[in-house]
Formats: structure tokens, sequence, C-alpha cells
């Protein structure tokens, strides 16, 4: 008996944003930690969270308008996490770079000269509302009307 062919209902952008508690006395790993938890590249209560220490390690580099290669980026996660008392879960170079590929699809982070930095060495702020709040929120808020239209019109 011949296997059915089950097509997969891959998406075509995916995005999960959460609201959290205005940001009030929350040391910069914390807010960090906010930050990938508001923009789903954290879900509550994950013990492995190096790509907050990711994320931290390219915002320090921004300062000096540097760029990381992954293995930079793995070396300096591991010294934060370790300055933070937090296991190494989760900081081989394989997991870091799957981590940056995440930052990366969401316009966070860019690659140059095949190293990272923070999109343009911009603050996050620019980032979001060109790329998130400009482009890819519009174009995933009209297909999902499309859907309900579509639904609309058959039931």
């Amino acid at each position: 008996m011949a296997k059915q062919i089950v097509s997969k209902d891959t998406p075509l952008a995916e995005i999960t944003l959460r609201r959290y508690e205005r940001p009030y006395n929350l040391n910069k790993r914390e807010l960090v930690k906010k930050l990938c938890l508001s923009l789903g590249l954290l879900n509550p209560g994950d013990s492995r969270d190096v790509i907050v220490d990711i994320l931290y390690v390219l915002l320090e580099a921004r300062k000096g308008n540097s760029l990381l290669s992954s293995v930079e980026i793995t070396e300096k996660a591991k010294e934060r996490r370790k300055q933070e008392k937090l296991k190494l879960i989760g900081t081989a170079n394989s997991n870091v770079r799957r981590q940056i590929l995440r930052l990366r699809k969401l316009f966070i982070v860019e690659k140059a000269r095949n190293k990272y930095r923070i999109t343009e060495n911009s603050l996050l702020t620019e980032a979001f509302s060109e790329k998130i709040e400009g482009f890819v929120l519009p174009v995933v808020i009209q297909r999902i009307k499309d859907y309900m239209k579509a639904i609309d019109d058959e039931f």
C-alpha cells in the first residue's frame, strides 16, 4: 500500500508577541530577557535562555560598532553566563548559530562580512518599527483577514 502524501502546513511567516508589565527596576539581563519573552524568542519557564545572553552580547558590541563572529558571540555569552552564575546550557557553537538565525529572522540581527551585529547598529526601537511593525505585521494581519473573509463567505 502506497503512503498517502499529507501536505504540511508550513507558515510563510510567524511571529509571537506577548505583553508584560512595564520595565521597572530590572537589571540589564532581565530587560533583555523580558524583550526575548515579549518577542517569542523565549517561552515563559524556559531553562534554556542562552538567547538572552547572545542578544545581550550583541547589544554590548553595538556600543563600539563591533561585528562579532559566532565563535566570539559564543565565548562572550559563556563569559556572561559565568558572571551571572548560570549553567552553560545551550552554549554550544551550533546552538548559538541557531539562536542567531532566530534573531536574524526577526530582523534584530544582521550578518555583515560573515560576522553579526544588531541591524545597522541601530536602536532596537528603530529596527522593530521599520522591520516588524512596518513590514512583517501588516502582511501577517492581512493574511489573517483573508482567511476570516473566506470563512465569513463560506459560513
